[in-house]
């Protein structure tokens, strides 16, 4: 079994948002007490339970989870989490991390916030031997990372149902992904999410 987790310090962030006002948060790994305020930002960001009930099940169930929050003004108002997903290739199994869900308060979005979730989870990962990184989301958000269609590297989704521009691959580890081609399997714990 591959341990990727870290606990981060935390960080101060700053990025130009609206205008050219620049928003700064603290980005660090979720702690105990941060978790209703998880709860509530990933409810108010997805307008339902749906991703909530899955955070709440990888928490329970997988020690392997980078989970990182967004704090202004001593609130959380983003999260972003990092769990275990496997590619199976023709020449076996190969293990990464998916990206997701990423929320930020519907306030606080398109202030850059996610952003800085996504740096700072993404700098995370690139320290340990995790060769790459998934991620279901937006086509025109994610590329800005690094992201690129997985299918241009021959990965495709577990759901037939994920349109090929929002399911995107980062290589974090070029030599360890060689050759590797197949689908990309997420956890139980998100099985009926997509």
């Amino acid at each position: 079994m591959h341990t990727w987790s870290r606990t981060p310090s935390p960080i101060r962030c700053s990025t130009p948002g609206i205008g050219s006002k620049a928003l700064s948060a603290v980005i660090r790994a979720e702690l105990p007490q941060d978790i209703p305020a998880i709860r509530e930002v990933n409810k108010s960001a997805f307008g339902g339970t749906q991703e909530v009930n899955i955070v709440d099940a990888l928490r329970r169930s997988c020690p392997d989870l980078i989970s990182l929050v967004a704090i202004l003004e001593e609130r959380v108002v983003g999260h972003i989490l990092f769990s275990p997903v496997v590619i199976e290739s023709s020449n076996g199994a190969v293990p990464g991390m998916g990206l997701g869900p990423l929320a930020v308060l519907p306030d606080f979005q398109n202030q850059g916030i996610g952003a800085q979730l996504v740096r700072a989870g993404l700098g995370l990962v690139q320290g340990t031997s995790c060769p790459f990184v998934i991620v279901l989301g937006h086509p025109d958000y994610y590329p800005r990372f690094g992201f690129e269609r997985a299918s241009a590297h021959g990965v495709q989704s577990q759901w037939s149902q994920v349109p090929d521009e929002a399911f995107l691959l980062l290589v974090l580890d070029k030599p360890a992904m060689q050759g590797v081609s197949g689908t990309a399997f997420y956890r139980q714990e998100f099985e009926g999410s997509a």
